[in-house]
């Protein structure tokens, strides 16, 4: 990991709540403050929730560009391991890059990453906002280089309400990252993050655990074919929502309730299953004790009668079988 510098303040934005855990994770070059409204909607249907500052971000330029995809990942991880401790079940979630990041989480740690819920995922920048020259940023693939290119946060600025859009403009150029984070992308972090996809790209087949996808059918930075990606990749069973009026921030955009809405459902849903797997593997245990008779205890069994020129079998017990999925 590379050596960084900590921010003077974390952001990081938690809810206590019960043994079901929502880990969510924001974008790149955001804050957590844009997943505050989905987080407190978990908050409401009980859940333990945990918005973690990732490395590098809420500061300045420099700060994120001292910081690799590594770094923003550790982040994520030490979260997850923070909100294991406090719950049974745990829903990873993300927007944009920080989906990325929830996709890797759920690759690597199978058994305490129970869901995911993939807010606008970003395998490529191919929205209708991108601009047709970006494409030539491909090309480069060296981290001094690309650090001399910044990539600016455009009008809209991933939010179709107008009201809502004239809040993050302030937000941003109001000189504190710490609410919408900062106005412009370096290219070495956007470079990081196309590293990051090609790890996570490869992972894709290890991950069976069933995944929520919300994305915008206008998104301005992502199209629409980053979600098809991966729901024709992942293992598990996927449930896809395609929201018709909503840019690219769909946790603050105008259909943000939705997206709260569903993730509350799919929560709950994979808490269910969850809770009753485990049920079930802890009553297989008692079933195969209460279904065993110690030898000692057992009866001789009773002598055959003779049959002469009969052809005759002793019985045979059968035991029950208790299977598990």
């Amino acid at each position: 990991m590379s050596a960084i510098e900590p921010i003077a303040k974390d952001y990081t934005y938690y809810i206590a709540g019960g043994r079901v855990g929502v880990l969510l994770l924001h974008g790149l070059a955001g804050t957590p403050t844009e997943m505050r409204y989905v987080a407190n909607g978990m908050g409401r249907a009980g859940c333990t929730v945990l918005c973690p500052q990732l490395a590098g971000h809420c500061g300045t330029e420099a700060d994120i560009k001292a910081t690799t995809w590594k770094d923003w990942y550790n982040s994520a991880e030490d979260a997850l391991f923070q909100l294991r401790k406090e719950c049974d079940t745990v829903i990873v979630g993300g927007l944009s890059t920080g989906a990325v990041l929830a996709l890797l989480l759920a690759a690597r740690h199978r058994r305490d990453v129970h869901g995911m819920a993939l807010f606008a995922p970003v395998f490529w920048l191919n929205g209708w906002l991108i601009p047709w020259y970006a494409r030539l940023f491909r090309a480069i693939t060296s981290t001094r280089l690309a650090n001399l290119i910044n990539f600016p946060d455009l009008e809209p600025h991933g939010i179709k309400d107008d009201r809502i859009r004239d809040v993050i403009r302030n937000a941003l150029f109001s000189g504190d990252s710490t609410g919408a984070g900062l106005p412009a992308t370096p290219g070495g972090a956007v470079l990081e993050h196309r590293r990051l996809v090609t790890v996570v790209k490869r992972e894709l087949a290890n991950i069976h655990q069933p995944a929520l996808i919300v994305h915008p059918r206008e998104d301005d930075y992502a199209d629409l074919n980053n979600a098809w990606y991966l729901q024709r990749h992942l293992k598990g069973v996927v449930d896809m929502v395609v929201l018709n009026d909503s840019y690219h921030i769909v946790t603050v955009d105008r259909q943000r309730q939705v997206t709260v809405d569903r993730t509350v459902a799919f929560v709950e849903t994979v808490a269910k299953q969850t809770q009753a797997l485990a049920a079930k593997a802890a009553a297989k245990p008692l079933q195969q004790t209460a279904g065993t008779i110690p030898s000692k205890m057992r009866r001789p069994p009773e002598p055959a009668p003779f049959k002469p020129f009969l052809a005759y079998s002793q019985p045979l017990q059968r035991e029950a079988a208790v299977g598990t999925r």
